[in-house]
């Protein structure tokens, strides 16, 4: 684990940019960009068109370790380059963004209120590749879509089993149980969730470090005690389908949980402006996440 990566993701100001689109979300990316399907073909079109945006977005002079901590990257884009530098080596030495890599491979079906993580045999070698590359953790994300019991424990059950292994080949894995915003039992599900977690977290070993991405909940302050666990280096919370405004609205009810935004972070943001109104959108919004990350 890079010391000095781990020290500024416990305790420095900031949030957590997600810019982890994978196969499924990069049409909607694209298309809320401002590129429509019928601009690309094949799928490595479809993915140079989401690098030059993601390429844009990352060279912005807002885009700076001033505000943001860390940003989450596809595989594709951890494979890439940006001015000349490997991905994550340009986060970090250009921008002192610490690189995260998005690991899991999409969802199985829905059984009992969730949905689990599909098999990922190549994780290892995933991992390796990512430790040579420089980055510092890994993000996999799970789906919660009712106060299932059975589910939910599923869920974090399967999250830390591999969040072990993570954590065993020397990344700090950011462990993720997206709950619905559109839940009708949402502050039930939250509470089942929030007691597997914590029953997981007291099973780590003492020298682990993880890091959470949870839904924004609808008990305000209800993670303060993951936030404050020994094993946790941080909690961050996701957009979920809130506008910025929302999403910015809600996390600074909840104090020391800070955002990692994906459409939030880049609403807004289209092909056709200039680099100018460009620039200064995503300003904005860095800022006004960012504020809303600090209290």
């Amino acid at each position: 684990m890079n010391t000095e990566q781990a020290n500024r993701m416990r305790n420095d100001k900031g949030f957590i940019a997600a810019l982890d689109q994978s196969g499924g979300s990069t049409p909607k990316a694209l298309r809320l960009y401002g590129i429509g399907e019928d601009a690309y073909k094949t799928d490595a079109e479809m993915f140079d068109l989401v690098h030059q945006m993601r390429t844009r977005i990352m060279t912005s002079p807002s885009f700076t370790g001033e505000k943001v901590l860390a940003a989450i990257l596809f595989e594709d884009t951890m494979d890439r380059q940006v001015d000349g530098l490997d991905t994550a080596e340009y986060l970090w030495t250009r921008k002192r963004i610490v690189p995260i890599l998005k690991v899991d491979k999409g969802l199985t079906d829905e059984v009992d209120g969730a949905k689990l993580m599909k098999p990922m045999p190549q994780l290892d070698e995933l991992l390796e590749r990512a430790l040579a590359k420089g980055v510092f953790g890994t993000k996999m994300r799970s789906f919660i879509a009712s106060a299932n019991e059975a589910g939910v424990n599923a869920v974090v059950d399967q999250q830390f089993e591999i969040g072990r292994r993570i954590v065993d080949a020397g990344l700090v894995p950011i462990i993720e149980p997206e709950v619905d915003i559109k839940a009708a039992d949402k502050a039930e599900a939250e509470q089942l969730m929030h007691q597997r977690i914590l029953r997981q977290l007291d099973a780590l070993p003492e020298s682990s470090q993880v890091m959470l991405k949870l839904t924004i909940p609808s008990q305000d302050n209800l993670f303060a005690d993951l936030i404050a666990h020994p094993r946790v280096m941080r909690v961050v919370a996701l957009s979920g389908g809130y506008s910025r405004a929302e999403a910015n609205a809600l996390l600074a009810r909840n104090h020391g949980l800070i955002a990692s935004f994906s459409r939030a972070l880049t609403e807004g943001l289209m092909v056709t402006q200039t680099d100018e109104e460009f620039d200064a959108l995503l300003a904005e919004s860095i800022d006004s996440i960012y504020q809303a990350s600090i209290t």
